[in-house]
């Protein structure tokens, strides 16, 4: 694909929520401009993809019925912009998986989290590594 092609395919993705797509700044940009044109790269995308939506809900259904919970302490992030916070109650499904509390909670963006809020993001990590 030509470099115009993968920049207009990139930002079509990358649109999918309506603002403007100056949010990535130039240097994350080029990163995924040349992530993309990378074949290997766009096939372990897809198989994230498609893993997600098979073999991963086959792996979560089987630690669910065996009882298994996340040993560690859980920062979740999502961004108030995004669908997650409206389809879902984040905090309170990922408490199912655990056996202490989690913290976290939405951050001023879209699906982009590092990229539209970089400070947010970063404070948040901050606050849950120490």
């Amino acid at each position: 694909m030509k470099v115009g092609g993968v920049r207009l395919a990139l930002g079509r993705v990358m649109s999918r929520e309506p603002k403007g797509g100056d949010f990535f700044h130039p240097d994350a940009l080029s990163d995924y401009l040349t992530s993309v044109r990378d074949p290997q790269m766009i096939t372990g995308m897809c198989e994230d993809y498609r893993a997600a939506a098979t073999i991963d809900l086959t792996h979560d259904r089987q630690s669910r019925e065996a009882g298994d919970k996340i040993q560690c302490p859980s920062l979740v992030l999502w961004g108030e912009q995004g669908k997650v916070g409206k389809w879902y109650e984040p905090l309170d499904i990922w408490q199912q998986y655990r056996d202490a509390g989690v913290t976290g909670g939405a951050v001023d963006s879209g699906h982009y989290l590092a990229e539209e809020a970089p400070g947010e993001v970063l404070d948040r990590f901050f606050k849950f590594f120490g």
